[in-house]
Parts: structure tokens; C-alpha cells; sequence
């Protein structure tokens, strides 16, 4: 099984940039869909991003469309997620996930279809 632990999160101003890396052990990482949630107090865990184990295939949400990058390094068992304009609607924790998957090319972005969490790290858009 994998463990997975996320960084970079901070505190930035509206428009800013931020850099989130989730890093990966214990597992061979190309085995591995993964994908970016968020998680904010009172609120369903929101789907962010996520990317195919092959890292070929990407999905946003249509809030971060344009604005949010994902992106997969197997060889470092790294997941990263560059965040730009950012709003204080992007305020929340953001955790990794990660589930395996045969398919090289397929994303998924059902919470409840990943086995592997991290403890998240938190975003916070001051407006």
C-alpha cells in the first residue's frame, strides 16, 4: 500500500500562486490513480483534479478549469497541483488520494472510489 503526505499549502492573497506536492512511499506510484481534493469545515469533500497512473489523462473541476495544473512525476512518486488566480473560494484543505488502477488512462474522481488518503495541508485565499 501507498502513503501519501501533501505540502505547500500557505497562506496567499487573492490572484496569488501556490504549489501543493504530494509525495508517495511504501509503493510502486505508477500503479496509481491519484487525484486533489478539498475539504472545507460543514462541507462534502470536493473533487479538485485528478490524473491517470500513466499521467496522460487529466480532469478538473470546472471551477479550477484554466486556472489549476496537475501533474504526476512515478519516477520521483511525487503529484503536484499548481495553483494560480487564486479566490478565496480555493480556501480549504487540500488532501491527495490515490487508488489503483489498472487502466493507465483512466481517471477518477469519486472520493469514495480511493483507498489512500494523505492528511492534507491547508489553502488559505485572503481576499
Amino acid at each position: 500500500q501507498v502513503q501519501l503526505v501533501e505540502s505547500g499549502g500557505g497562506l496567499v492573497q487573492a490572484g496569488g500562486s501556490l504549489s501543493l506536492s504530494c509525495a508517495a512511499s511504501g509503493d510502486d506510484f505508477s500503479r496509481y490513480a491519484t487525484s486533489w481534493f478539498r475539504q472545507v469545515p460543514g462541507k462534502e469533500r470536493e473533487f479538485v483534479a485528478a490524473i491517470s497512473r500513466s499521467g496522460a489523462t487529466t480532469q478538473y473541476t470546472d471551477s479550477v478549469k484554466g486556472r489549476f495544473t496537475i501533474s504526476k512525476d512515478n519516477s520521483k512518486k511525487m503529484m503536484y497541483l499548481q495553483m494560480n488566480s487564486l479566490t478565496s473560494e480555493d480556501t480549504g484543505v487540500y488532501l491527495c488520494a490515490g487508488t489503483v488502477i489498472g487502466d493507465p488512462f483512466v481517471v477518477v474522481s469519486d472520493p469514495g472510489e480511493y483507498a489512500y488518503w494523505g492528511q492534507g495541508t491547508q489553502v488559505t485565499v485572503s481576499s
